[in-house]
This record gives structure tokens, sequence and C-alpha cells, in this order.
């Protein structure tokens, strides 16, 4: 009888827990296609009015070193989808071989982070366009495409993924932002841990007047060149 009891009481809450999951998507509706909306025509407005600066861009890439001036990447999206983002190139042509060359010290920090705070395969145009972030700006097709959005948690790699735990399902409910949270919010000067707080955090509060103060203080951060390496 108690067994029973139990076994009710885990569906009644099982079952009020999908109502409000519901519901809660239902109330967020609005706010996703008015973001979505943004997305879409702010993307597309950049890509005109910024297509002088990708030309330069590219023009310093090519100058400085040999390969593409774009370099695509693997990363995870929304509900785990693998999409490909799109970055100006940064580093030497052969950069991924020369991990293997990486001190100690070095491939500690690359395993923990990711990147590295000096990498010796940044290129001097590499290191300018990071800095400013302007190697990202080829991601605003990734938003109009719809593999991005402007304001989201900044996509990962198979491996970065692991480190949510329980957590996983939670980060990949979102779609994945051009800039986000962590990404306005010390960036480079965060451990992972951090960025991975900030970034739930991002989902746990997600809203019109959320993404507004992330827009703006990525917009403040870049001026500033505050986390970016």
């Amino acid at each position: 009888m108690n067994i029973d009891i139990v076994n009710q009481e885990t569906i009644n809450n099982q079952t009020s827990l999908k109502i409000r999951e519901t519901q809660g998507i239902k109330h967020k509706q609005p706010y996703l296609y008015l973001k979505r909306g943004m997305d879409i025509i702010l993307s597309s407005i950049a890509l005109v009015l910024l297509s002088p600066v990708f030309l330069i861009i590219s023009i310093a890439i090519k100058l400085e070193s040999k390969g593409p001036v774009f370099f695509g990447h693997t990363r995870i999206g929304k509900n785990g989808k693998h999409i490909k983002i799109y970055k100006f190139r940064s580093m030497v042509q052969n950069a991924e071989d020369l991990i293997k060359q990486f001190t100690p010290e070095q491939m500690k920090e690359y395993k923990e982070n990711y990147k590295l705070t000096n990498d010796p395969r940044i290129t001097k145009v590499g290191k300018f366009i990071r800095k400013t972030s302007l190697d990202e700006l080829p991601q605003l097709i990734n938003i109009i495409k719809g593999d991005l959005s402007i304001i989201g948690p900044r996509p990962v790699i198979d491996e970065e993924l692991k480190k949510y735990g329980h957590n996983i399902d939670k980060f990949l409910s979102v779609t994945p932002g051009l800039t986000g949270y962590w990404a306005a919010n010390g960036r480079s000067n965060t451990t992972y841990e951090q960025r991975m707080e900030m970034e739930l955090y991002y989902i746990d509060n997600i809203s019109f007047k959320m993404d507004m103060k992330v827009f703006f203080k990525t917009i403040e951060s870049v001026i500033k060149k505050e986390g970016a390496i």
C-alpha cells in the first residue's frame, strides 16, 4: 500500500514538472520569435555595413601568412547538433601540428582551458583581431543560418561539453551565441568552472532584458579589450 502511494506521488510530481516545463516554453515563445527576428535583421545589416572591414582583414591575413582567410571549427549547437562556426583565421596554417611542440606547462594550460595565454601559433594579425574580437565577425553568417544567436552561451567542442556533467541537457537547451554572459563578463580572465557557472546562470535567467544587458556589456568589454587574448 505504501509503495503504491509513493509511486503515485512520483507520477504526480513528474506530471506536474512536465506541465510547468511546457508552460514555461509557451511563455517564452514570443521572446524566442522576437530574438530570432532580431538576429536575422541585425546580422544582415551588420554584414553589409562591415563588408569593408571583412575585405581589409582578409587582405591582411593573406599578406602575412599562407592559408585560407576563414577557419571553420566544429562545435555543438542547440539540442546537441554539430555545427561549423566560422572565424577569420588567426593562426598559422599548421597550427594543429604545433600542439605537439607545446611545453608541459603549455599543454597543461591548453588541456584545462582549451586555449593558451601566449599561444605561439597565433600570427601578428591574429593577435590583433582576437584582441578586438574581429576574428569572430564571420559568425554573423552562422547567426543568419540559425546555428547561432547574437546572445547565448558560447558553443563548445565535444570534450568541453563533458565538463557540464548533469547540466549538459540544460546547456544544450538554448541556441549558442556570438557573445554571451560569460564572454561579456571576464572571458579569458575566468577559470573554466567560472565560465560554466556564468553560462548556466544566463540560461536560468534568459530573457529579453538579460540579452540587452549582455549586448551592451559586450560592447563595453570590446572597447576596453577586457578578457580577450
